[in-house]
């Protein structure tokens, strides 16, 4: 699943478009890296959302197309 979708889908970024943008201005790093908004989210992958006042780490747990809004918090967990 495509990194902007992911984003989206789990509630992290409220819209794709801001998600795609976010990757695109480097707000977004998977391990570590800078990553684009077509990055292929594998299970175990990190993520740092720098969005805001403080930034977000998150691992990765499950990835699924569809999402209810009371399981999306289920597919990653919060490391810092």
């Amino acid at each position: 699943m495509r990194l902007d979708k992911y984003l989206k889908v789990t509630r992290l970024i409220k819209r794709r478009t801001v998600a795609n943008e976010a990757c695109d201005a480097g707000r977004v790093l998977v391990n570590g890296k800078a990553a684009r908004a077509s990055y292929d989210v594998k299970l175990g992958d990190v993520l740092e959302i720098n969005l805001g006042q403080r930034p977000l780490k998150v691992k990765v747990l499950s990835i699924s197309e569809h999402v209810m809004k009371a399981d999306a918090a289920d597919h990653y967990q919060i490391i810092e």
